[in-house]
């Protein structure tokens, strides 16, 4: 039977941008694996399937992973996650150069859809777009043929993240409070849809 609406609701809401984990909790291989064969069934650009993926869930990759990030944009105080508070596995999202040269849906897609399973799975991540790319394809070794699109940062959610319907004239910055509780803004529905003037 398929997810009612209201389930799937539930679960994009579930799929916050999670920045703080419990590190001691640890992700194993097979449920990265399943994530990533949920997004090899996404949609893509004439079906050619350029993105490729690095699993990362040994505690000395990621420790050699996470220097190379950059953590919320909004939040120019904070220096990223305390070191019990980082995150247990990445998976680095990687585009086959020799197949296509650009897979920006594509890749958004997919991480969206990694991100929704490991919602599901009573997990949570990040999309890290900033990251140090000369250092980790070093790192990880990558041949020319193979670009770096992004880190999904992944772990057992140690934040809670609130959502909150603004007005067009208010602030959307992200910012946490004194309770460490993150606040995310978000417009109201009816502000987001644009009705054109009807026809004459």
């Amino acid at each position: 039977m398929s997810a009612s609406p209201k389930a799937l609701k539930q679960l994009v809401e579930k799929n916050r941008s999670y920045r703080k984990f419990v590190f001691s909790h640890k992700i194993a291989e097979a449920k990265l694996l399943q994530m990533i064969d949920m997004a090899r069934l996404t949609p893509s650009s004439k079906n050619i399937q350029p993105l490729k993926y690095i699993l990362v869930f040994n505690e000395l990759d990621t420790q050699a992973v996470f220097p190379h990030l950059r953590w919320a944009w909004y939040l120019k105080d904070w220096g990223g996650p305390a070191p019990e508070e980082r995150p247990a596995a990445y998976i680095v999202m990687l585009l086959d150069k020799r197949l296509n040269s650009q897979v920006d849906f594509e890749a958004g897609i997919a991480a969206q859809t990694i991100l929704l399973a490991a919602a599901e799975m009573n997990l949570g991540g990040c999309i890290i777009h900033t990251v140090n790319r000369y250092e980790l394809s070093r790192f990880f070794q990558l041949p020319e043929s193979l670009e770096m699109m992004l880190v999904i940062a992944l772990g057992k959610p140690a934040q809670e993240v609130v959502i909150h319907e603004i007005e067009n004239n208010q602030s959307i910055i992200y910012f946490t409070d004194g309770d460490q509780k993150h606040h995310v803004p978000k417009r109201k529905l009816q502000d987001i849809i644009w009705k054109p003037n009807p026809r004459q």
